[in-house]
């Protein structure tokens, strides 16, 4: 149950620039601590405090074992009910964070296939700067090709993104280019996608113009075909991706989010607290429109962003109406067994797809251990999102 006295409090706090202070404050909130004793003035005192592990270890390439020995018979409806320890979201602190360490910068053959090429470029708006990463394809012939766009996590970087999820190399099977964003620490200490302000939550403002302006800067430069856009991301990014798949229906075909949340789940950080820790239902950001096709996976046993919040993506009005669905249930030979949810259109296309991947944690699903948070006993998240996004294209 949320304090709304402890909630004003470390809104004061963040308005203060006091965000150890007020991260501190909400973490107790959601321990169920209580308030801690007011001044006079009424203000709350919050001692500084050492903030509790990351989930995430951050020395690991993959996820650890605590995560995987959770049970794989866990069902959607258990997760739902199991509480899960919070250790907060690194890309709402606004505190250093180390990157990952022990382990040597990516080598160009585990980021992209011989013949192709990744290079660094950057894009500029009224609404600041990013620099990007472009993959481009060896083959150049078949008239225009697709894009997709990746949204990395919390620390990641570009290159880091690309090794983990070896999306380069089934892009390149495929004939696709891939544009990895970077979010710099300049924009967020913790190089997340600030999912969670009001401001980074609209079209043609913030952060997702200018994802989308480099969306159409590449559409432009490659001969992009224009009906075949995508647009993924893993954690922070997972959340990027679903804002950019509600504010650009008109640009993506299809959005793919892993470990994330909704758009519009969360309008601050104490509201981004109470959605990772529990989930909340998303506020309407963009106007209604027909949804884009999503696929979502996430484990469940992720203690950074609850499982809850999965179903929260696909939690969206008027889209099973006419629609059929169908559950399959299966297991990664010695790795982890899953639950995926279709939803159809009443014929073959999927709509949706739910990943329940049982027993993984905050990591990409079937990922490389050469990247950084990748569970690789998981499915392949990668080439199960490059086939959804393929079945589909934009009108007209």
């Amino acid at each position: 149950m949320l304090n709304p006295d402890m909630v004003r409090e470390a809104t004061r706090l963040t308005r203060a620039g006091q965000l150890v202070e007020a991260t501190a404050l909400l973490q107790r909130m959601l321990r169920g601590d209580g308030a801690p004793a007011a001044t006079r003035g009424g203000a709350v005192h919050v001692k500084p405090a050492r903030l509790e592990p990351p989930t995430i270890d951050l020395k690991a390439n993959v996820v650890e074992e605590r995560e995987r020995s959770q049970s794989t018979r866990a069902t959607s409806a258990q997760t739902r009910k199991r509480p899960a320890p919070f250790g907060g979201m690194k890309d709402l602190s606004g505190f250093s964070l180390p990157s990952p360490v022990g382990r040597a910068p990516p080598s160009k053959g585990h980021i992209a296939p011989d013949g192709t090429r990744f290079v660094a470029a950057s894009f500029s708006s009224a609404a600041g700067s990013r620099t990007y990463k472009l993959f481009i394809p060896s083959r150049a012939d078949g008239g225009p090709r697709p894009l997709i766009v990746m949204l990395h996590g919390c620390t990641q970087s570009p290159d880091d993104f690309a090794v983990g999820t070896r999306m380069n190399f089934l892009a390149e099977e495929q004939n696709c280019f891939v544009v990895y964003p970077e979010q710099p620490r300049g924009a967020n200490q913790a190089k997340c996608w600030n999912w969670f302000r009001t401001g980074d939550q609209q079209r043609d403002g913030g952060e997702p113009s200018l994802i989308a302006g480099i969306t159409r800067k590449i559409m432009r430069d490659h001969g992009i075909d224009p009906k075949r856009v995508y647009v993924a991301g893993l954690s922070a990014g997972g959340a990027a991706a679903a804002i950019m798949g509600a504010t650009y229906p008109d640009l993506y075909a299809a959005v793919g989010v892993h470990s994330g949340l909704a758009c519009g789940a969360a309008s601050d950080l104490p509201s981004a607290f109470a959605a990772m820790r529990q989930g909340s239902a998303p506020r309407a950001i963009a106007e209604a429109c027909s949804p884009v096709p999503t696929i979502v996976f996430h484990g469940d046993g992720d203690t950074t962003v609850h499982p809850v919040n999965g179903e929260r993506v696909l939690d969206r009005p008027g889209e099973a109406e006419g629609q059929k669905a169908k559950v399959v249930r299966g297991r990664v030979p010695d790795g982890h067994a899953y639950t995926r949810t279709i939803l159809t259109d009443g014929g073959s296309l999927a709509m949706s797809e739910h990943w329940i991947v049982h027993g993984a944690g905050h990591a990409w699903s079937g990922g490389s251990p050469a990247g950084s948070y990748t569970d690789p006993r998981g499915p392949d998240a990668t080439r199960e999102m490059l086939r959804f996004f393929l079945e589909h294209s934009l009108a007209g």
